[in-house]
């Protein structure tokens, strides 16, 4: 089986579970995601199988989406629901939904994140949550990250009892964005501690929350023997953001073993910083401008080299 699907990971699984079960589902190793989702969060897993698992690099690179909730009033250790209260604020009035609007648009754009001491990011050699579980604290490295858009989605509601305020967001952002940073950022700009009480991802890879199956549904595929292939993406799939060129036999001899070409052979290259060649209808290889050389192109990702089982 080769290709790439959509998974929605429940809640309480870590992206390495969904992994682990599809290996025995489908009873293939070769099968890797495309962007680690915290064991809280629900949402789009993409997943690639077979030699599609040569497309998560450029899967990860696409744009997410994310829907959640954000409280103001309370900041916690893991900065979402799952950490400890570290701060409390009791706010004695509603902070206005134009207020937050506003704040949110300067949130956009290419913004400054430093990733929470909850986190996989790693400092001399250990990961970020090694060194929190063990009550450590270590200067963490700055982060850019791009914010494409981020809106409120729902009214505000208040708590008088709690002097707390939630409300609900859609973010749409790139590769890296830690959306439990952005939540605490946008309190800190509202002058109030903050956490993120609830995330979903509802499209990453290029795949929506509406294509996706849970492992319950692909297990049940399987076993009753159903075609999964109306709900497989093919390699291509991963590589569509990229300058199509289709290859002659003559072009495919050099291309199968990595040959350097010249944009002044290939006009069709000429001013394009990448290109994916397709091959009778598969894609063969992604080439990228040379570093040094000008009119030069080499190749950035060798798909199929060649051989019947790689047209399969």
């Amino acid at each position: 089986m080769e290709g790439i699907i959509g998974v929605y990971k429940k809640p309480g699984m870590t992206s390495h579970d969904v992994v682990f079960r599809l290996r025995k589902i489908l009873k293939t190793k070769k099968i890797g995601h495309a962007g680690t989702l915290d064991p809280a969060v629900s949402g789009v897993l993409p997943i690639c199988i077979g030699k599609a698992t040569k497309g998560v690099e450029f899967l990860q690179d696409s744009g997410k989406i994310y829907s959640g909730r954000i409280q103001l009033g309370k900041s916690t250790t893991t900065e979402d629901a799952e950490g400890e209260v570290v701060e409390e604020v009791f706010l004695k009035e509603v902070v206005p939904e134009e207020i937050i609007k506003k704040e949110m648009l300067q949130l956009t754009g290419t913004i400054t994140q430093i990733p929470p001491m909850f986190s996989a990011v790693k400092v001399k050699g250990k990961r970020l949550y090694e060194y929190a579980r063990a009550g450590e604290t270590v200067e963490r490295p700055k982060r850019k990250a791009e914010i494409y858009d981020f809106q409120l989605t729902s009214p505000v509601t208040f708590n008088e009892k709690t002097g707390t305020e939630d409300f609900s967001f859609v973010v749409s952002c790139g590769k890296g964005t830690y959306v439990r940073t952005l939540a605490v950022d946008l309190g800190k700009a509202l002058g109030y501690p903050a956490h993120m009480t609830s995330l979903v991802r509802e499209k990453a890879g290029g795949i929506s929350l509406d294509e996706c199956l849970t492992l319950e549904e692909i297990k049940e595929k399987v076993e009753g023997g159903e075609d999964l292939s109306p709900f497989i993406k093919p390699l291509e799939f991963a590589f569509s953001k990229f300058p199509k060129i289709n290859i002659s036999s003559e072009l495919w001899e050099k291309v199968k073993n990595g040959a350097v070409l010249s944009a002044k052979d290939y006009p069709e290259f000429s001013q394009k910083e990448q290109v994916a060649l397709f091959y009778q209808d598969k894609i063969v290889s992604l080439y990228q401008k040379h570093p040094t050389k000008l009119h030069l192109y080499k190749p950035q990702k060798v798909l199929r080299n060649g051989g019947e089982a790689q047209w399969k």
